[in-house]
Formats: structure tokens, sequence, C-alpha cells
């Protein structure tokens, strides 16, 4: 039986003017993208912005993924890149990195010398996937709440029906989930356990969280959803919409993206600019 790939995730960082951040191995002797191994039960996008960190010093949100990459090491094993586009939240100097053993270069290269300086077809290829991809884009995060308990074993209001604590630990697993967004607004049903869900990434962060009846499945209507849909589009903010299974196609629709199903805790990352959606991704919990 062949080994699993080995998987590891990386970012397309690029800056205002047509920049493109590239990494220098001196191990390899290569220039490739920021990117690095997932630490155990890691989640790819977390390792993704985390990686950029580690390996240039910069802090970075992602904007839309890009195809994922596989090919075969030198030792046999095949190896799993998944990418985003990125950009830098902060300064973005780099004269000031210190070079160690496994990252000794770290340079803003125009695009047309990045083609030529990255040493790999498959690198090159990823970044003419990113180059329609690298302006600017906001993300809405819509978000259907984690574990909840069951309708037959909840006798109450069923609005204020909480999370279990499987769900209690997807709430607490997503923080850095949103982060990567660069999410700064919670929208939520005023359901408990959607309420419960955003709740740990605002006791973090510190950004707020804001209540609808018109986003809970008692108050929810076409026209209710697609107004609070509508008005995060326009806001120019990166948020998170959080709420039921049942209501979730009317977001979607009201989006413009495929339905699709989103299982307790996951989510749907709409990238959109100006108002409208430039690309989309589905990431499980």
């Amino acid at each position: 039986m062949e080994p699993r790939d080995v998987r590891a995730a990386g970012a397309v960082v690029t800056r205002k003017g047509g920049d493109v951040l590239l990494v220098h191995r001196p191990k390899y002797d290569d220039w490739s993208f920021p990117k690095g191994k997932l630490d155990p039960g890691e989640h790819t996008v977390t390792a993704a912005v985390r990686e950029v960190a580690e390996e240039t010093g910069l802090d970075v949100r992602l904007g839309p993924a890009l195809s994922p990459q596989r090919y075969r090491q030198s030792n046999g094993r095949w190896k799993s890149v998944d990418y985003w586009t990125a950009r830098v939240v902060g300064g973005d100097d780099v004269s000031g990195y210190r070079p160690n053993a496994e990252i000794d270069e770290v340079e803003w290269v125009p695009w047309k010398d990045a083609v030529r300086r990255l040493t790999y077809p498959y690198d090159r290829d990823t970044l003419a996937e990113a180059r329609p991809l690298r302006r600017r884009t906001r993300a809405l995060v819509v978000l259907r709440h984690g574990k909840a308990r069951s309708r037959g074993a909840w006798k109450k209001d069923d609005r204020l029906r909480p999370l279990v604590r499987l769900g209690e630990t997807q709430a607490q697993r997503l923080v850095p989930l949103l982060a990567a967004f660069d999410v700064t607004v919670a929208h939520s049903s005023s359901s408990t356990r959607c309420v419960q869900t955003v709740t740990p990434y605002a006791e973090v962060t510190g950004w707020p969280v804001k209540l609808y009846d018109e986003l809970s499945e008692e108050g929810a209507t076409v026209d209710g959803v697609v107004d609070v849909v509508d008005a995060l589009l326009e806001s120019g903010e990166s948020a998170v919409l959080c709420t039921h299974r049942p209501v979730l196609p009317t977001v979607l629709d009201a989006l413009g993206v495929p339905d699709v199903k989103l299982e307790p805790g996951a989510m749907l990352v709409a990238h959109h600019r100006k108002g409208r959606v430039v690309a989309s991704e589905l990431l499980q919990p």
C-alpha cells in the first residue's frame, strides 16, 4: 500500500504594483513560494498562513484558493500542496529578514521576473493561475453552525437549542480559519447554536457579533436574507454569516454561487470585489 501524500500549504503573496514574494531554499538551491508541511491535525488554511509567517516574517490574509499542486519528491513520495493568493497585513518590508538554514533569501520580485526566477514548472503554472486573481478581494464566509443537540432530545424553544461538545470544539477550531480570511465582524442568526458558534472568534479577536432574526429558521424570509447578503457584499468588509441548513440555499442563491451541502461547522468562503463574487471555496471542519 502506497503511503499517503505528504501534505503542505502555502501562498502566492502579492502586493500593489505586481510584485510577488519568493523564497530561496539553500538546501535545494531553488526559488519558490513560501510553503511548508502541515502540523498534525492542522487545517491547510491555518498552515498556509503560519508557513508564510515562519518563512518570511510577514503576516498575511488569504484570498481565493488556487489549484493544488501534486508532485513526486526526490525520495519517491508524493507531495500535495494547497495554495491561496494572499496579501500582507501591515508592513511588507523584508529587508530585515535574517537568513537561516531553511530560507536564506526572501525577496519581492516583479511579476515578469518571478516567471523566470521560479525553479519549477508547476510553480510557474500556479503563478499564471494567480495572475487574474491577484486583485484584492473581501471574504464573506457562509458558515453552518456547529453540531447542536438533536431536536428530539430538546423539549424547549428550538431557538435556545445549544451546541454539543463537538460543536463547541468546532467553534474553537474556526477561530484561526476565520482570522485567515481577515473576518472583522460576525453576522449571526439569533438562535443560540449560531451565536455559540461565532462567540469564540469574537472573544479572541474582539470583533463584534451582530444578531439577526432574519437568519434564523423561524424568522428567515427570502427578502430578509437577500437584504442581509446584499448589505454585506456592499459593506467592503470581510465578514462571517452564520445560519442554519434550511436557510443556506437562500443565502447561496443570493450570492449567486452553486448550492452545496455544508456539514455542521463547515463554511463556504465567497471572495468578492465591488459587490460581485469572483471565486468561492468549500472548507469542511
